[in-house]
């Protein structure tokens, strides 16, 4: 068994299997482990915790389709993807939403898309 990876991202899912199925086709990630709470999933560059909310309180969560972006979340992780239209139309597909503009940055290009719950990330493809 391999060692806990020493960076990730935790993300918590009122729906665990879309939540985590969303992130590995994005991603290209494989599930490392899963139960009724948790799927770990392994990119190449990331380790994710997907958490299932608690029936308790993710029966008062509404999830809209297309989701809304929660763009008042304090914090938008970023992954790089072999190619940023592909992933944006696998993150369609998979229920997501993308939006905005390509941005260029030193060696980059960046688009915000959103998971199926509307948690924010930023995807990253490097530049010819």
């Amino acid at each position: 068994m391999s060692s806990p990876a020493r960076t990730g991202v935790l993300i918590y899912a009122k729906n665990l299997v879309a939540v985590s199925s969303f992130y590995e086709q994005v991603l290209g990630a494989t599930v490392l482990r899963a139960d009724d709470e948790h799927r770990v999933l392994q990119s190449a560059d990331a380790q994710l915790i997907i958490h299932a909310i608690p029936e308790r309180y993710a029966s008062s969560i509404i999830i809209h389709a297309p989701p809304v972006p929660r763009e008042e979340q304090a914090i938008k992780p970023f992954f790089t993807v072999e190619s940023l239209a592909a992933a944006e139309r696998v993150a369609e597909r998979c229920g997501g939403k993308v939006w905005g503009p390509v941005w260029p940055g030193p060696g980059i290009q960046v688009r915000n898309v959103c998971d199926p719950e509307g948690n924010i990330v930023h995807l990253r493809e490097s530049a010819a």
